[in-house]
């Protein structure tokens, strides 16, 4: 409800009953209902007393509120005062029993000080006996004990041999070797290398015989202890001298990883070259079997077939295997010294941890990843390099890694990998850098799979940089047919010999047996733009099949992929090229004309793209998909449209004409010709007819149909233009000249085809109504209005009507029958009772409709 409608009602429930308006303006306020001014307004506005009573109710209500509170806090205060009431007897029982339980503890510690008194007595006589009976047995295994601890330090001053971790880079050939800081030449260290460690060894020995054999015989002597207790500190300088090994490893590891992936790549390439030359040996028929059948244009020719037979000529190198490039000594001693020393689950939680934080560097791109080639292959090689490692130390070691733990490390590196590559991907915009890209995805992926890896989620990821590649090449080529459109002169293609006609029919595939029997020099009915586009439709063919190869796809798959990918060059980017060509202000109807005959040459060599890409894909008539070019469509899409403008601006530059138009109205004799500016549309429009009759099918006689119907419009609409008040008798005799030149024009047959006066019917209305008034014959109109053999048939009464007004203000104001007074006066009567008569019919017409 309204604030005023609340008003008024509050208002008339003041008058009828005031308390009970009262309580129902209180239960408005107290149900929190916004806005409550016009409640509160009701209460002051409608009588000059009104607020107070209101107020004292309002007073009453807050005082029964405030009781209600107060009951229910009395109500809870009782519970309260219980609660803390008990509280306090509890505190009082609690303080009893404390005092109970420290007294009772007292008495437990008195009577126990005696017990213990003597008991220490009791041990301390019988361990005095036991250690006079067998001082002199454990002072004879003392001796041992001492030899053994003794050659234990002699073997830990091997320390001084400090290991140092050095890594060479020498043919190719990396290396781990240790280098002895005080003692020894490099050399030396290389031929003492693989004995360089059995000081641990010896060490840790000597520590187990005596923790197993020696200390338990003597472990009560406090020498003994502190022998015992220096033990772990010597194994601790073991495990960080060990530990000391294993980092610098890990840290050259991660240094040089890419050196290591990219070996591994390199070795994985070399697997697929035996596949690959077969591939090429396959396609080398094929591209022979093109090339004679005439498929392939000529200025490819060499080139595929250069590179079909070309041999890999290059030296390889020896590729190095994992195990040659790197000397994983470090991590197998510093393992065995701590599972000798039982700590192998530390050792194994470090290097799991160490890892995974490489990984996640390895994991972690360049910012300017994307805009180079190499950006990525630094990527790539490092991740390799990181997971052939890890794949070594699975099979060469016993827990240290295992497959989970691969595993999830790779589920969590491909998950990354994924995300890197979709993020720095979308910013290339060069369809040489996706390629080059894709190319290093499969030969990164193939190198882990080789190794166990899964990776078809890599091969997932392609399909989606595929369309992005796409996607580059539609702008790419949109911008290749731009140029091409812009290059044009929109002519057919001349030739003044046989070796131009060759070359223009090893671009395109034309067929025409009356152009080959017409005589040099002749003309193509395309322009020049339909071979260049035709060309350059496969070369995105081309550049298409480049990223499908090495997807592991079937020939089937990959001759869908093409189909739907150059159907999106077809329908969107040409489609797109052509609509916005023909929508350009400067090409004119001649342009428009040889567009519709390119776009039919170009519909025409569709059936040849799609078995252009059949014969590359290398697929069997048989096993040919089902997806087929849109092509067809594309063009006649571009067609219908080129049609359209052309019926646009043919309109348009008939509109201009006319507007040239300049009639005296007002004239009592006609000129006895036609008037200039429709002669001189009638000439153009007979020269543009003569251009439109290379258009295919039935386009020149709807364009000449629609140019009629348009000048029949235009003429009509300047007869009843409003803004022209006055029309004599003899403008209507000349405007009839005009319409006649057109009606003659219409009846030369401008555009063969037309049965009969078909053309001259888009005249028909303006012949009746200029026939009408020209003859006077209105009681034939009058008599036979509505009947389907009328004479005036397509003359409506409300046009008769607006024509017949203006002549009318003519009479009155020139009184043209000024000079015969009684046939004046009769066709006075005449024109005003044919007013009436057509206002009636238009009257009656309005009513029925």
């Amino acid at each position: 409800m309204s604030a005023g409608g609340k008003s008024g009602a509050c208002g008339a429930m003041l008058e009828e009953d005031p308390d009970q308006t009262y309580e129902n303006v209180l239960a408005e306020i107290q149900s929190f209902e916004l806005p409550i001014e016009a409640t509160l307004r009701s209460v002051y506005d409608d009588q000059p007393n009104a607020h107070k009573k209101f107020m004292e109710k309002l007073d009453a209500c807050i005082r029964n509120h405030d009781k209600e509170i107060e009951k229910m806090c009395n109500f809870h205060h009782q519970g309260f005062v219980d609660a803390i009431t008990e509280l306090l007897k509890v505190r009082t029982d609690a303080e009893k029993l404390k005092v109970q339980v420290t007294d009772t503890n007292r008495r437990f510690q008195d009577a126990g000080k005696e017990v213990i008194v003597q008991t220490e007595d009791i041990i301390r006589c019988r361990i005095q006996q036991r250690n006079i009976v067998t001082v002199v047995e454990k002072l004879q295994l003392c001796l041992p004990v001492l030899e053994m601890y003794s050659k234990l330090k002699e073997q830990m001053s091997a320390r001084s041999f400090a290991p140092l971790l050095y890594f060479t880079n020498e043919g190719n050939h990396l290396a781990f070797v240790f280098l002895h800081l005080a003692y020894f030449t490099e050399d030396e260290v290389l031929q003492l290398h693989p004995c360089c460690c059995k000081w641990y060894y010896s060490a840790l020995k000597t520590m187990e015989q005596l923790e197993n054999v020696y200390f338990p015989r003597v472990s009560q002597y406090r020498f003994c202890q502190l022998m015992i207790e220096n033990l772990p500190k010597l194994r601790e300088d073991i495990k960080e001298i060990s530990m000391s090994d294993l980092k610098d490893f890990l840290e050259s590891i991660r240094k040089h990883s890419d050196k290591i992936g990219e070996t591994a790549m390199k070795q994985a390439q070399q697997q697929k070259t035996f596949s690959v030359t077969l591939q090429k040996q396959n396609n080398v028929k094929l591209w022979k079997n093109m090339y004679i059948n005439g498929r392939i244009p000529e200025e490819r020719n060499e080139t595929i077939l250069k590179h079909a037979f070309e041999e890999d000529d290059e030296n390889e190198e020896e590729v190095l295997t994992v195990q040659e490039l790197v000397d994983f000594s470090p991590v197998y001693h510093c393992l065995h010294i701590y599972s000798v020393l039982g700590d192998e689950e530390t050792f194994e939680n470090y290097y799991r941890k160490q890892r995974k934080k490489q990984a996640r560097l390895v994991l972690q791109p360049q910012s300017n990843m994307h805009e180079t080639v190499d950006g990525y292959r630094r990527y790539f090689t490092q991740i390799v390099g990181f997971f052939v490692v890890e794949d070594h130390i699975l099979h060469v070691t016993q827990g240290l890694v295992t497959r989970a733990y691969t595993d999830e490390l790779w589920n969590m590196a491909l998950s990354k990998i994924i995300a890197v590559l979709r993020a720095h991907s979308s910013y290339c915009t060069d369809p040489d850098l996706i390629l080059e890209l894709k190319n290093l995805i499969v030969i990164f992926a193939d190198t882990l799979q080789g190794y166990g890896f899964p990776v078809n989620r890599l091969f997932d990821l392609l399909f989606e940089i595929r369309d992005q590649y796409n996607e580059t090449l539609l702008k790419k080529w949109a911008g290749v047919f731009r140029d091409i459109f812009e290059e044009d002169n929109y002519s057919p293609i001349p030739i003044v010999n046989e070796e131009e006609y060759k070359i223009v029919i090893s671009k395109f595939p034309f067929q025409d047996l009356d152009l080959e029997k017409q005589p040099f020099p002749k003309k193509f009915p395309m322009s020049q733009s339909v071979p260049h586009i035709y060309i350059q439709v496969k070369e995105f063919i081309y550049a298409s099949l480049k990223f499908s190869e090495s997807l592991h796809r079937s020939s089937t798959e990959i001759d869908d992929m093409l189909r739907k990918s150059t159907n999106l060059l077809l329908t969107r980017t040409l489609s797109s090229c052509l609509l916005n060509l023909i929508r350009k202000p400067h090409i004119g109807l001649t342009e428009l004309v040889q567009i519709i005959i390119n776009t039919t040459h170009l519909e025409q060599a569709c059936k040849y793209l799609e078995d252009f890409i059949t014969n590359i894909t290398n697929i069997s008539q048989e096993t040919i998909h089902t997806t087929r070019l849109y092509g067809l469509s594309t063009f006649k899409d571009a067609r219908h449209a080129a049609e359209g403008e052309i019926y646009t601006k043919l309109n348009q530059k008939i509109d201009e004409f006319v507007q040239l138009a300049d009639y005296d109205w007002t004239m009592s004799e006609p000129d006895g010709r036609a008037s200039g500016y429709l002669i001189d549309l009638i000439n153009f429009l007979r020269s543009i007819f003569q251009v439109f009759t290379h258009l295919p099918g039935k386009v020149a006689q709807t364009a000449c149909m629609s140019a009629c119907q348009h000048l029949s419009t235009s003429l009509m609409q300047m007869l009843l233009d409003s803004e022209l008040k006055q029309i004599s008798m003899g403008a209507i005799q000349q405007f009839n000249l005009d319409v006649i030149q057109c009606e003659l024009f219409a009846s030369s047959e401008p555009v063969p085809g037309f049965q009969g006066d078909t053309l001259q019917l888009a005249f028909i209305d303006l012949r009746q109504l200029l026939d009408l008034f020209m003859v006077w014959d209105w009681s034939t109109y009058l008599a036979d209005y509505g009947q389907p053999a009328s004479k005036y048939l397509r003359v409506n009464p409300s046009t008769a009507l607006t024509l017949l007004e203006k002549m009318k203000d003519t009479s009155k104001k020139n009184n043209i029958f000024a000079q015969f007074r009684k046939n004046d006066r009769d066709k006075q009567k005449l024109i005003e009772t044919v007013v009436k008569q057509l206002r009636s019919l238009v009257n009656g017409m309005s009513q029925h409709t």
